[in-house]
């Protein structure tokens, strides 16, 4: 998580959809905000040391204003329940500047961006960003239905219109998403990015790499999964700056198990999601249950997401 933070005010809200809010924040102080590159997303401080991750979906080359999308999930673990009910027009809150693990590949001669829900929200900056470079694309936004999604009159008012398509579980099914035909024709320079539920995003991401797409032509951001810390045997973890070692029981974090002991470490989405609790590994072999790494870093072996990953070796020695 980012250290460095922004004062913002809502200056727009609107539910759109079924449950979703949509914000335009701009800075308190009526200054231009940080730019970003499409992909990227913002730390939302909601008050009591809640925070959450949440993709910034408007025009990159919008200086003035940040947008964001937030699904009211019935599920919530307090961030979107929060961002709805005290998120007016008018009111101040506490952002971090805008950070990418999502960015789109500079070296992608036609893109295909898949959206699933409220996974449409980076889709649309990179639309923009893609569109304004001249760059072939199309979008593809997936939803259970046209009246639970948000952003369709925007997406359909936007100069890139013509390279939107939907797919509503709720149609007939010849508007259902085709991957096969998506991706017919796809060669070393086409790239498919998708955020949405992990169901969903483990299909696309199966079915494209069966259709010939390498890892590296298939970028991905979950934004919520079960990543359970727990299961697993216990394991000692040494922390090498000060040689202390602590017991990491069964069914316990190794975040549960530091703040035992008085180290506290940050966590935001506590889903091996966000990458807020990433550590070093100086000796040891960690078990990864994150989304947050790519599978080429975690077969280094060299960091782990202290929320939700494991050891598979007796200890693990962090740089802590």
């Amino acid at each position: 998580m980012s250290e460095e933070t922004l004062q913002v005010v809502v200056r727009r809200r609107e539910v759109q959809g079924r449950d979703v809010v949509v914000l335009d924040l701009a800075a308190a102080d009526g200054a231009e905000l940080p730019p970003f590159d499409a992909g990227a997303h913002v730390d939302l401080h909601l008050g009591d040391g809640l925070v959450r991750q949440y993709s910034l979906c408007g025009n990159p080359a919008e200086r003035r204003t940040y947008r964001l999308g937030i699904l009211r999930d019935p599920n919530s673990r307090g961030g979107s329940v929060a961002a709805h009910e005290r998120l007016g027009e008018g009111a101040r809150v506490e952002i971090g500047v805008p950070r990418n693990h999502f960015p789109l590949a500079a070296d992608a001669r036609r893109s295909i961006l898949v959206g699933g829900g409220i996974g449409v929200t980076p889709m649309i900056a990179m639309a923009h960003v893609l569109h304004d470079r001249g760059q072939p694309f199309a979008l593809h936004y997936c939803g259970r239905s046209r009246a639970s999604c948000a952003f369709l009159d925007e997406l359909a008012a936007a100069p890139f219109a013509g390279a939107v398509h939907t797919h509503f579980d709720d149609a007939d099914d010849a508007q259902r998403l085709d991957l096969p035909a998506i991706l017919a024709g796809a060669d070393a320079g086409t790239h498919l990015y998708v955020c949405g539920p992990a169901g969903f995003m483990d299909w696309v991401i199966a079915e494209a790499g069966r259709l010939g797409l390498a890892p590296g032509q298939i970028h991905k951001e979950y934004f919520q999964v079960e990543a359970a810390a727990g299961g697993g045997r216990a394991f000692d973890v040494t922390l090498a700056r000060s040689g202390r070692t602590l017991r990491v029981a069964e069914g316990q974090s190794i975040v549960e198990a530091l703040a035992g002991v008085d180290v506290k470490i940050k966590v935001s989405c506590e889903q091996g999601v966000c990458g807020t609790c990433l550590c070093t590994v100086l000796a040891g072999t960690p078990e990864h249950r994150d989304v947050f790494l790519t599978d080429e870093e975690k077969a280094d072996n060299d960091q782990i997401l202290l929320c939700c990953s494991r050891a598979l070796s007796d200890t693990l020695v962090l740089d802590l």
